[in-house]
């Protein structure tokens, strides 16, 4: 069959990382092993009863099997600036600071296309989320990577920066809880972006995806909790950790004002919107009681002090994580991170995820899921333990 030529655009995207490791696990477990997988970010709990109930209600009306609104509904993006007034503190526009996305990934792809032109510099975490990799390459820009290193709670140090880089610089990406390190940012740590960004006019964009999920009492922190914040850029949020609407793509871009528009006008061209009933169940799930997202929380905690306590009893120098779902663990000395992946698969038959898929400062470390129940986290660590590789 002919094969038509890509365009350049297409040629520049990044390699995806993941889909060698799904190849290996498939073939582990296709051999008839026992397979725990723990090397994805997928949620594995349904979404809560109430807000399928919204859903289904709201589908058999028939206005909402018309077109949506361009920019989707206004009722969807009050009920945003209500969950981050109630949630954070934040007083937000509906009708100038929010714009509805196809999930938290669509947006961080989107607003590297809105604000970079070739050969602009992008500012990206390293380790971080591949898909801001993704955005910078589409829009034939240039990243300059942030190291984000254990020393400093794997939070941006502004002083590594060299001021001809920052002054280059048009955008940056950030992500706390932070994804893959689980590491946790702080006001001052905020307060840092703001003056940074202000000092040298870059657009921030905080990817805000596990702001839901805290740990030890300690609630994480938007960025647009910070003074100044909102003139100097934009938080993305995802309705699919907090409320496991994965599936449902529903995610929010919360923010300065030309951003948000540009964002729109971005959008005006690619969708007409979400499917209005996933809209008015989104809403229900931001203006309802919260109950379901502390338990969810609670559970986390509790998977994670399972597996930690099971890895520090046989003795791997691991620490808790703060937030997100994740931790984020140092390979065994005489391993890189791929081969010490490839040998819990091949010897344990856990799957973890390589840190060198996240960035070159991933390398050293392993990325773990809490996305199994404790059973089969307690028996992910009794399987490493059988190794006595520690």
């Amino acid at each position: 069959m002919k094969r038509f030529q890509q365009a350049d655009a297409l040629k520049r995207l990044p390699e995806q990382f993941f889909a060698k490791l799904v190849g290996k696990v498939s073939a582990v477990a296709a051999q008839g092993h026992d397979v725990i997988n723990l090397g994805q970010g997928n949620p594995d709990q349904p979404t809560p009863p109430h807000i399928v109930a919204a859903l289904q209600e709201a589908a058999v009306n028939p206005q909402y099997h018309k077109y949506s609104p361009f920019r989707g509904y206004d009722f969807l993006k009050e009920a945003v600036a209500v969950y981050y007034k109630n949630e954070f503190g934040v007083e937000v526009d509906p009708k100038k600071e929010v714009a509805v996305l196809f999930g938290g990934k669509a947006g961080l792809v989107e607003v590297a296309q809105c604000f970079l032109n070739k050969g602009d510099t992008a500012l990206v975490p390293d380790p971080g989320y591949p898909d801001y990799w993704s955005g910078v390459a589409m829009a034939e820009a240039e990243m300059s990577m942030m190291a984000l290193k254990e020393e400093n709670d794997f939070l941006v140090d502004y002083n590594e920066i060299d001021k001809e880089t920052a002054d280059r610089a048009k955008l940056m990406f950030l992500n706390y809880p932070n994804n893959p390190t689980a590491g946790v940012a702080t006001p001052q740590f905020f307060k840092e972006t703001v003056d940074f960004a202000k000092k040298h006019d870059i657009l921030v964009v905080h990817d805000f995806a596990y702001g839901a999920i805290g740990f030890d009492g300690e609630k994480p922190v938007s960025y647009l909790q910070t003074h100044g914040a909102k003139e100097q850029g934009i938080e993305i949020y995802t309705l699919s950790k907090t409320y496991n609407m994965a599936g449902w793509r529903v995610g929010f871009a919360i923010g300065n004002e030309s951003v948000i528009e540009s964002i729109n006008l971005l959008q005006d061209h690619f969708y007409v919107s979400l499917f209005p009933a996933v809209q008015e169940a989104a809403a229900k799930a931001l203006l309802g009681a919260q109950d379901c997202v502390r338990e969810l929380a609670d559970m986390y905690e509790k998977r994670r002090n399972v597996f930690i306590s099971g890895l520090q009893e046989l003795g791997w120098d691991v620490k808790a994580p703060r937030g997100s779902f994740f931790c984020w663990l140092p390979v065994p000395e005489g391993h890189t991170s791929e081969s010490f992946a490839d040998y819990l698969l091949n010897e344990a038959h856990v799957v973890v995820a390589p840190g060198i898929g996240f960035g070159k400062e991933g390398e050293g470390y392993v990325r773990v899921g809490l996305l199994t129940d404790e059973e089969r986290l307690k028996e992910a660590a009794d399987r490493i333990r059988a190794l006595n590789i520690f």
